[in-house]
């Protein structure tokens, strides 16, 4: 199966360049794959460079779930961080996405610096 980079799959929600939609649209007609990096710096780029509020960035995670192109890496993984981010999403998707990796991984706790991370079970400031 294919895989998109970042850029791609930041064309293919923001949709500002219609030349590169749709060289995006034809790469992802037959299928491809969503790593959890490709998609924290989807998130990091949507925010931080196209000033996406955390409503439209759980849309854009929420589409890209649900696209009948895209595969994600481990959907088991990115969907209870997208409900912990949906539920705090100051914490950032990153986070979120972190430790439920950690969490399936079964490695606890999270090691952190950030006060709001550390309260949810798993995490542990250091």
């Amino acid at each position: 199966m294919r895989t998109v980079d970042t850029n791609l799959l930041v064309r293919l929600i923001v949709r500002d360049d219609l030349k590169q939609v749709d060289a995006a649209e034809e790469f992802v007609a037959g299928g491809a794959w969503i790593s959890h990096l490709v998609l924290a710096e989807t998130i990091w780029v949507l925010d931080a460079v196209h000033e996406r509020s955390a409503a439209q960035l759980v849309a854009a995670i929420e589409m890209l779930l649900n696209h009948a192109q895209l595969s994600m890496q481990e959907a088991d993984v990115v969907e209870p961080a997208l409900a912990r981010f949906r539920a705090r999403p100051a914490l950032g998707f990153a986070d979120c996405l972190a430790l439920e990796i950690a969490r399936k991984a079964g490695h606890f706790p999270l090691g952190t610096f950030d006060r709001s991370l550390s309260k949810l079970e798993g995490a542990q400031r250091v």
